[in-house]
């Protein structure tokens, strides 16, 4: 039988060996990837610097990554200061340039932000212009759109928290503000480096006014500030200044402040002034009123320092509570005579007589028993002409003449708290020693650690305590201190807290006139003390300056002592010793 060929594939149709494919297709690949290396080899090693020109040339984006800051906090985790959400709103001149005026008007309508620093911007030679920082979200989010409906192209927004002070007044005059670009104020300024953080920052390449999703691109995240907790208690502060502002109102006086501490820590529970801003807005206050006068102001503390000369006396045993005076209707001393804010005849006080009724007369006589330099070593030791360096940037140290400068007329007028200067919270701290049974403790503005812009290291970790006064004879000075508010020996009747036992001490002294350096006929009157009495919870130290109503220290600050302390013991549940009051003699 004849064999017969399987039929042909039609022409055309035949595709070929799998070998031969294969090989067709490993030759293709292997020209298209020695195109793609030797420009790479031409890009990176031959000519780097082209592809780096070209790249510039599309753009290089860096962008900062705002770190949000710490938050400025009461003793109780209440904020006086936090940060809340904000945008920058941003621009990208290329796409902004051809219609600059026309944005730059719409931005200084919507934003309020100057035109012609805007319209440089948005005609800049370059991909990205921060045109507005901390702009609240729902603000930055409405003017974007609203530019984005007049057609008009290039803004953006990016995340940047904005401060914001809840507390509003509250507090405002130690913790200070924010400005646009830099802490301004206050503890905002003081410990800006812990609160700030450090920004992050992003850089990135971009073309046609879009990212190269594989072009550079490099982060660095931003590091959030840490909190600071402060020692102060919100809801005592807007008490305290509550009390404070319409207490200086009533007076018609120029100012005032009062400090509200712990008796046992020295920790502040209440640094307040009036007048105050408020932080979110202050430009709208005079700049007078954005520091704290209770550690900035300087000015002599009259009467409430003779607590302080009396009690150095009771300690060296020169004199007792019950010790004689006889008092003169003036007293002669070399360049001029002494007087008493009240006028008598000849009287005769006991020690506790001339703190009960604020005899200067009788207060001189006593300090003559003070060997040279004793009062001055006494009042150094209660840090007098010194800062208490609590975190408050701008405090004044006071002052205290040099041992060297006293003379016979120094020390009388230092006696009764002239001729020496000091600021409050200092003055707050001296009078809290007595109350502390004799041990003085630096006060405390700060929980904790913290560390001051100059480097200072402060907070509750590093209280200080030294003993300046015998228990005894805090315990003397405390028990003659309570004559002063009672109603039928003293001249602060209004400063008793009732149910508790007061002790404390009326404060009248002339000021000195900024413009002349000497005294010009006004007055700053005062009251500090602390209660319970014979177990203390909280001392406060009240001084207004100037007032016009007439009154002196037991009438115009006694009040607001007795409201504040009144305030302090209920919130802190402080409930009554049952003790009874002082019944040391004030006459003889």
């Amino acid at each position: 039988m004849r064999q017969t060929r399987p039929p042909r594939p039609p022409r055309g149709s035949r595709r070929g060996s799998p070998h031969v494919r294969l090989r067709v297709g490993f030759v293709v690949i292997a020209m298209a990837l020695s195109v793609f290396a030797a420009r790479l080899v031409q890009l990176q090693g031959l000519d780097p610097n082209s592809y780096a020109a070209m790249a510039a040339a599309e753009g290089l984006v860096e962008v900062d990554l705002p770190a949000t800051r710490g938050a400025i906090l009461d003793r109780n985790g209440e904020p006086f200061a936090d940060s809340v959400d904000g945008l920058m709103i941003v621009a990208d001149p290329e796409l902004t340039a051809a219609q600059a005026p026309e944005i730059a008007r719409f931005l200084y309508r919507h934003l309020d932000i100057e035109y012609a620093p805007t319209l440089a911007k948005l005609r800049a030679d370059d991909r990205f212009e921060y045109i507005a920082r901390r702009v609240p979200s729902t603000v930055a989010t409405a003017v974007v759109a609203a530019a984005e409906k007049r057609g008009f192209e290039g803004l953006d927004t990016r995340r940047d928290p904005v401060r914001d002070y809840p507390a509003g007044d509250v507090g405002a005059n130690l913790v200070g503000f924010i400005g646009t670009d830099e802490p301004l104020a206050g503890l905002e300024r003081t410990f800006d480096q812990q609160l700030s953080g450090t920004d992050g920052s992003a850089r990135y390449e971009v073309g046609g006014g879009n990212r190269i999703p594989l072009g550079e691109s490099t982060v660095t995240a931003p590091v959030d500030g840490t909190d600071l907790r402060t020692t102060l208690d919100l809801k005592l502060q807007w008490y305290t200044q509550k009390v404070l502002s319409q207490a200086v109102e009533d007076a018609r006086a120029d100012s005032g402040f009062a400090v509200v501490m712990d008796s046992h820590t020295g920790e502040l529970l209440a640094v307040a002034d009036a007048p105050t801003f408020d932080a979110n807005d202050p430009t709208e206050s005079p700049k007078a009123d954005l520091g704290s006068r209770a550690m900035q102001d300087v000015y002599e503390p009259g009467s409430v320092e003779k607590v302080l000369t009396v009690s150095s006396l009771l300690d060296l045993g020169l004199v007792t509570p019950r010790t004689q005076i006889v008092v003169p209707p003036e007293l002669d001393r070399e360049d001029r005579p002494i007087h008493d804010w009240f006028t008598h005849g000849t009287i005769h006080l006991t020690m506790t007589g001339a703190i009960a009724q604020s005899s200067n007369i009788a207060t001189v006589l006593a300090a003559d028993r003070f060997e040279r330099g004793q009062l001055y070593g006494y009042l150094r030791a209660f840090g007098l002409g010194q800062s208490t360096d609590i975190g408050v940037r701008g405090e004044t140290q006071g002052l205290l003449p040099a041992a060297s400068q006293w003379t016979h007329q120094t020390q009388d007028r230092i006696a009764f708290g002239q001729s020496l200067s000091v600021n409050g919270v200092q003055m707050a701290a001296a009078i809290n020693t007595i109350a502390n049974g004799g041990v003085r403790v630096s006060p405390s503005l700060v929980q904790g650690s913290a560390t001051t812009d100059d480097g200072t290291v402060v907070g509750t970790d590093h209280t200080t305590e030294r003993r300046i006064l015998s228990t005894r004879a805090a315990k003397q000075m405390t028990a003659m201190m309570e004559r002063v508010v009672d109603p039928d020996a003293g001249v602060a009747p209004a400063a008793q807290v009732p149910g508790y036992v007061v002790a404390g001490k009326t404060g009248t002294a002339q000021a000195v006139g900024e413009g002349c350096g000497c005294y010009d006929g006004t007055f700053d009157v005062s009251f500090a003390g602390f209660a319970p009495a014979d177990d203390p919870r909280f001392t406060i130290y009240v001084v207004i300056k100037n007032p016009r109503n007439g009154g002196g220290g037991g009438s115009t600050a006694g009040p607001v002592f007795a409201k504040i302390m009144s305030y302090a013991l209920k919130r802190y549940a402080i409930a009554p010793t049952g003790a009874k009051p002082s019944t040391l003699p004030t006459e003889w």
